[in-house]
């Protein structure tokens, strides 16, 4: 099969178009036909070796496994020793191993049946970062109807989620973007866009109930001032740490705080419970919630991808075309 590989970790030449072996499908495990797989953060850090804090749990000196890629949206043509709740020829959404090719194993608690109406390419887009979403908002951010909620990088993977799930939830949801994708922000139902290449959210009046910090590039100090008195802050990932840490700092750094103010501060790993999947499926198809996707490439164009990704050109999700 063709695959996406990567040797070792540094800029997207890192990646090669080659022709690796199916893998096969372990007890509990599908193996996937992949129509669609979803770009994220996290493959480009994985694919960049930062921060260097994650290479133990990655790989050293190259990723223990070669090809990259997670999201993955396609149909089931193989199933492992006692795999329930699937057949062959169903069409699935959900996380995977080495989506970035022909074929991805995946285990069947990280999969979905695709929401009806869903083409692959939008299924693709949901999984990594509406599972953080949910997780962020509901989960840990414990939204509620009528509060005021704040959604940094709201353009963004996660962040374009978050801004719709808040507004499905009855909040009045602030999205903080460039001025060049206010109109997108908006369109996910928030009541304003904040251009934050003119106007830092911190230095404005406003007290949010809920601040979600996706870009991670706000001083600590100044997200929690912007709270109310018992507001929450909760924070995903970080990008202005540095090379080391990537600004892991600021995560344990809020839940040190934590602990001597009445407001709730802190960070989570997701955990992509196959529950929230399937809430986030329901959503889709209730029309609660909808896919972010607007860019669209095929597997060799992945490198070209994973630029304008990083250079924040993407609006919403991007996904690579793996079949027809």
């Amino acid at each position: 099969m063709t695959a996406v590989v990567q040797r070792g970790y540094g800029s997207p030449e890192v990646l090669h178009l080659e022709q690796v072996a199916v893998p096969s499908p372990e007890a509990g495990h599908v193996l996937i036909r992949v129509a669609a797989a979803g770009l994220d953060r996290g493959v480009w850090h994985v694919m960049a070796g930062l921060p260097y804090l994650v290479r133990p749990m990655f790989g050293m000196s190259t990723p223990r496994q070669p090809i990259p890629g997670v999201d993955v949206a396609g149909t089931v043509v193989g199933l492992g020793p006692d795999t329930d709740g699937f057949a062959i020829g169903d069409r699935v959404f959900g996380s995977a191993v080495g989506s970035f090719a022909e074929y991805a194993v995946a285990n069947a608690s990280s999969l979905a049946a695709m929401p009806e109406g869903l083409s692959f390419d939008e299924a693709a887009a949901i999984p990594v970062s509406g599972l953080t979403a949910i997780e962020a908002v509901h989960t840990h951010g414990r939204v509620q109807s009528g509060q005021r909620v704040l959604v940094t990088g709201a353009s963004g993977g996660v962040g374009s989620y978050a801004v719709q799930l808040a507004a499905a939830a009855g909040a009045e949801v602030t999205g903080v973007a460039s001025g060049a994708k206010a109109d997108f922000v908006l369109s996910l139902g928030a009541v304003r866009s904040i251009d934050y290449t003119t106007t830092n959210v911190t230095d404005l009046p406003d007290r949010y109930d809920l601040i979600v910090d996706v870009n991670g590039r706000l001083p600590l100090g100044r997200l929690i001032r912007t709270l109310t008195p018992t507001g929450a802050l909760v924070i995903v990932g970080g990008e202005d740490g540095g090379r080391l840490t990537g600004g892991i700092q600021r995560q344990f750094g809020a839940r040190l705080r934590s602990a001597f103010t009445r407001r709730r501060l802190g960070f989570f790993i997701t955990s992509e419970e196959r529950a929230d999947l399937l809430e986030v499926a329901r959503m889709v198809e209730s029309g609660a919630l909808r896919s972010t996707l607007t860019t669209v490439c095929p597997l060799d164009e992945v490198r070209q991808a994973i630029t304008d990704l990083e250079a924040g050109i993407v609006r919403g999700k991007a996904v690579l075309r793996i079949a027809d």
